[in-house]
């Protein structure tokens, strides 16, 4: 096999694995809140968001270690011994107590840290600067088929079952554009397209979901939603959402493995650093903001993020004109 080939197989294996991982997490994730609405008892009173922020939490400072760890024992065992970690997390809820529950929080935290920042280093070691965009779309879109294969799980596990309600999230395949040339110079379509999804699926959310959704304890919410509540749209604004994610997340990936190519594990951990901060805020607050508060903050953020974006990158494409740099 070409080294070419044998890089690409390597990029594929570690999508893969990131699906496998995923699928049983981020599945998890999704329906957690609703999930342990349903057995609140006297042994259990955990909060799915407060779980959700105990790990963002523990996984922005645990960034700070994560390139030593891998420096000691390299990437492919960090991902090894994070991935146990993912997986006694989810093990928790085949009989949770509310410590057992918030310890592997802490712990998942820590291996989150850990196995992003592998994964970013081992990306940018399979990859050039003309393919590094490329490969992180290739190994976004495989990570995230793990929604659609563990949400499909919950669509027919749970059809039929009135005592839970669940979201049902399909999204993803790795999206190629075709745009002008001039267009992309100026301003990165995939990045603009991100942003315009993600604003369309919160606008939707707005008028599909009631307020206080998010709050709102199991017996339903108390307020009505602007339009009749409708799992058609609900799909479509999970489309939305995984659309913008890709978008986002293969430019991040792309642009971040560029520019640290030789200091890789340290560049994301710094990356995942500050997206585990802010997503620790949000998992936070959701405990207490209404869902139009929320809104709001994404969209504001959202342009935000998508203009500081742009700034980065024109002066990656300004100072360096002669490189090899591309984004998909």
């Amino acid at each position: 096999m070409s080294p070419e080939g044998k890089t690409l197989l390597n990029i594929i294996i570690l999508g893969l694995g990131f699906m496998v991982i995923f699928t049983a997490f981020g599945t998890c994730g999704n329906i957690e809140q609703t999930v342990i609405k349903s057995f609140n008892s006297t042994e259990f009173h955990g909060s799915g968001y407060t779980s959700m922020a105990i790990i963002y939490a523990v996984f922005s400072a645990s960034n700070l270690i994560a390139p030593s760890v891998i420096a000691v024992i390299g990437p492919q065992l960090s991902l090894f011994f994070s991935g146990l970690v993912y997986s006694g997390y989810i093990a928790v809820f085949i009989h949770p107590y509310t410590s057992s529950f918030y310890t592997l929080s802490v712990l998942l935290g820590i291996a989150a840290a850990v196995l992003w920042t592998a994964q970013g280093n081992l990306l940018t070691i399979n990859s050039k600067d003309s393919t590094i965009g490329r490969n992180s779309g290739i190994f976004w879109a495989l990570m995230q088929f793990s929604l659609f294969f563990g949400n499909l799980y919950i669509f027919f596990a749970w059809r039929g079952k009135s005592h839970i309600t669940g979201e049902y999230v399909l999204y993803n395949k790795l999206w190629q554009p075709l745009w002008w040339k001039s267009l992309h110079k100026l301003l990165n379509p995939v990045v603009f397209l991100g942003l315009f999804t993600h604003i369309v699926a919160f606008f939707l959310i707005f008028l599909n979901i009631a307020s206080d959704a998010p709050v709102a304890p199991e017996e339903g919410t108390q307020m009505q939603a602007f339009i009749q509540p409708s799992v058609t749209v609900a799909l479509i604004c999970s489309f939305l959402l995984g659309l913008g994610d890709s978008c986002f997340n293969t430019q991040l990936i792309s642009i971040v493995g560029f520019l640290f190519r030789e200091d890789s594990a340290s560049a994301f951990a710094v990356f995942k650093f500050v997206q585990s901060i802010t997503a620790a805020v949000a998992f936070f607050y959701s405990n207490y903001f209404l869902l139009h508060w929320q809104l709001l903050i994404m969209v504001l953020t959202g342009f935000l993020g998508t203009i500081t974006f742009f700034v980065v990158e024109w002066g990656v494409i300004s100072s360096r004109r002669d490189s090899d740099y591309d984004s998909i």
